[in-house]
């Protein structure tokens, strides 16, 4: 069997159980930029690898700022991270509309991942190809 058979869409097992639009998104995730973060009871730091750029290529930020609290930093396909970091932004800025205040850590991370699980679930979508770091300071 071939494996292109049960590479077309995400909804489709192959005969051993895998789905390749998932694996095909992790790999993406594997070949991007090394990224770190560290963080202590005072600091949290983000750190990425900047790849020695091609004479076709220029070099890509992986790192992005979604709120005034809150930085991300991603591995992956940048699209993608772009689509999802512009998701976390109008989150972070409707609660700041209309709570008048900082959208919490845990309710971004939350949303975030609801919002990558649908695309594993819904037929004619892919999952996103990009994996986040999420820092920030929530107010305590």
């Amino acid at each position: 069997m071939f494996r292109n058979t049960y590479d077309s869409d995400i909804t489709v097992f192959s005969p051993q159980g895998q789905i390749w639009q998932i694996a095909y998104a992790q790999e993406a995730i594997k070949q991007g930029s090394a990224v770190v973060g560290l963080r202590s009871n005072t600091h949290a730091v983000l750190v990425a690898l900047k790849r020695a750029p091609s004479e076709l290529a220029s070099y890509q930020n992986k790192m992005l700022r979604v709120d005034n609290h809150v930085g991300i930093a991603f591995a992956g396909l940048t699209s993608d991270a772009r689509v999802l970091s512009n998701y976390m932004r109008q989150l972070a800025l409707s609660s700041r509309m209309l709570y008048a205040r900082p959208l919490p850590l845990s309710r971004i991370a939350s949303a975030l991942a609801d919002r990558a699980q649908l695309n594993t679930m819904q037929y004619g979508k892919r999952p996103y190809g990009v994996g986040f770091l999420i820092i920030g300071v929530d107010g305590a």
